[in-house]
């Protein structure tokens, strides 16, 4: 049956609180602890005073403002928000709900924004506007899941979030959908402070319960549960009764289940709360007595569920127009810094591009020039080192050909000098010869002392050239010793003097031999290197 909702004169408790507020609040050394007092009072006051709850939150929100505490403001809009929406005040809820939005933008406050639009999602799906209110929900659900991943949240808040969806899946009757988000705030859950209770958890597991037709399983955590709200939360036992009729209802135990849809009135009247879900608990109750007969009760309580369902969600109520035209100053003002925003953002990039432009003509003329003078330079350094190359490798061979030159002259002297000294020995012999035929008239003893003065030693004067052939050609005879180590000192000599471009005749004379055994030991010494028939002894002994 339809009740009429009860008032509570209790201004004087208000103006108590407000004296208490204004007498602190201005003291300026302790303005926060004055608006937190006045916020809490706020709260308790709202279920039996929530006209009075109102007009203290109000004025904590002017304080607020004028005080420039940003976040104690939105605080105390959000409550605003809380009182107008458990009144089925939509309209003005909505209002708050985007001043909260605008205030929470200008302080970049991610956790305030997940809160808002989460709260927002569900008032549109008080309206069964699915589209807008689960891009809400999910919007503050990336918010938070954002958090999480920077490492700014714990994933056990993600459950508030979890639980919206789930709310409203079951709001919508969709109740397989509702159990998995249940499932994820079960998986989530965990005992931290702000966290949603384990007693709503459980009140939600038994109404998909009761859908699948587990109702007694159903009914036992509805007895579980009712403690707990009754002490706690004690204004949303209009839902707990309400879905626990449902259950009553479903198996047929109508005077049980009329007992429940009583008590969540009798819940929403005294706490004046859930206003908005009093038509679907009138509805039942029709039901319900238009199945046990009772026609008149049942026609009374349509009625009343007609009324007020089209109070608080005909879009011709004067409550709910202003929310279902969405007339909000917040999005528009937000569209328009947009739009300004994007203007000056392409003022600002065609600004941009002009001076890009100019760098990079400016950075691409600097490489250019940076070029060329680099090329200038390498190919300066290149003329220079080629230069100096041309001039060590000419150095060089003026050395070479220099000590070419003096190698060739001292070869020459040395030939000269073996030449000379075959000459000395043959003039030497020639007169030692004289001498020993004219002995006769040359007294015998200084005969023998000219003889042994003028003694003829062909070793003597090859170790005098081979010391000073060694002196001369110093790298011929290491290179032919390292390549050839088994010639003997006959083969050296040999080699030594066709270095000097010695004829066999001259070799001979020198060597004190014979022509023929100058070209026997040529043969053997071709023989030791290993040399071809088609290979010239002189070239190769003069290329050492």
């Amino acid at each position: 049956m339809f009740r009429n909702q009860k008032t509570y004169p209790s201004l004087v408790i208000f103006w108590l609180y407000c004296f208490f507020f204004l007498r602190v609040g201005h003291t300026q050394d302790s303005i926060d602890r004055p608006l937190l007092d006045a916020v809490g009072t706020a709260k308790v006051m709202r279920y039996q005073n929530p006209d009075s709850s109102v007009i203290l939150l109000q004025e904590a929100y002017n304080e607020s403002i004028s005080v420039g505490d940003t976040l104690q403001a939105i605080n105390a809009l959000l409550e605003m928000t809380d009182v107008y929406g458990h009144q089925a005040n939509y309209a003005k809820s909505y209002d708050y709900f985007w001043d909260v939005l605008f205030l929470s933008d200008n302080i970049k406050n991610d956790s305030l924004r997940a809160i808002i639009y989460y709260r927002l999602g569900r008032m549109y799906s008080f309206y069964k506007r699915r589209e807008d209110a689960f891009k809400y929900l999910q919007t503050s659900l990336d918010i938070n899941k954002n958090l999480v991943s920077n490492g700014k949240m714990d994933k056990a808040y993600l459950v508030q979030n979890y639980y919206a969806f789930c709310n409203t899946y079951r709001e919508l009757d969709e109740p397989k959908t509702a159990k998995i988000y249940l499932d994820s705030c079960f998986t989530y859950y965990k005992n931290v402070p702000g966290q949603v209770n384990m007693a709503s958890l459980k009140f939600e597991k038994a109404f998909i319960l009761g859908q699948e037709g587990k109702t007694s399983e159903a009914l036992q955590i509805m007895k579980e549960v009712e403690p707990w709200f009754l002490e706690n939360l004690p204004s949303y036992l209009v839902l707990v009764y309400t879905y626990w009729g449902d259950m009553f209802r479903s198996v047929s135990n109508f005077q049980e289940s009329e007992s429940y849809y009583n008590k969540a009135l009798e819940i929403s009247d005294t706490y004046n709360s859930h206003i908005d879900f009093t038509p679907l608990v009138y509805e039942r109750l029709s039901d319900l007595y238009l199945k046990t007969g009772d026609y008149q009760n049942a026609f009374e309580n349509q009625r009343a569920s007609k009324n007020l369902d089209a109070q608080f969600f005909d879009s011709r109520s004067e409550r709910n127009k202003p929310l279902l035209e969405i007339k909000d100053e917040f999005r528009r003002e937000k569209e328009r810094q947009e739009k300004l925003i994007q203007q000056q953002r392409l003022e600002q990039l065609e600004q941009e591009d002009k001076i890009s432009l100019l760098q990079r003509i400016i950075l691409l003329g600097s490489l250019i020039f940076l070029i060329i003078i680099g090329l200038i330079y390498v190919k300066h350094l290149r003329s220079k080192h080629k230069a100096e190359k041309q001039l060590i490798r000419r150095n060089k061979e003026l050395e070479i050909q220099k000590a070419e030159e003096l190698l060739e002259l001292k070869n020459k002297e040395l030939a000269t000098s073996a030449l000379q000294l075959v000459e000395k020995d043959e003039f030497l012999q020639m007169l030692k010869d004289k001498l020993k035929k004219n002995g006769e008239s040359v007294k015998a003893s200084e005969l023998n002392q000219v003889l042994k003065s003028i003694s003829v030693s062909n070793t003597s004067n090859w170790e005098e050239f081979k010391l000073r052939f060694t002196a001369v050609n110093e790298k011929f005879y290491k290179e032919l010793i390292q390549r050839y180590p088994k010639l003997t000192q006959s083969d050296q000599k040999i080699c030594a003097l066709i270095k000097l471009n010695f004829s066999s005749k001259d070799m001979a004379r020198l060597l004190g031999i014979s022509v023929e055994s100058v070209h026997t030991a040529r043969y053997r010494l071709r023989k030791k290197m290993g040399l071809d028939r088609s290979i010239n002894l002189e070239e190769y002994i003069a290329s050492m």
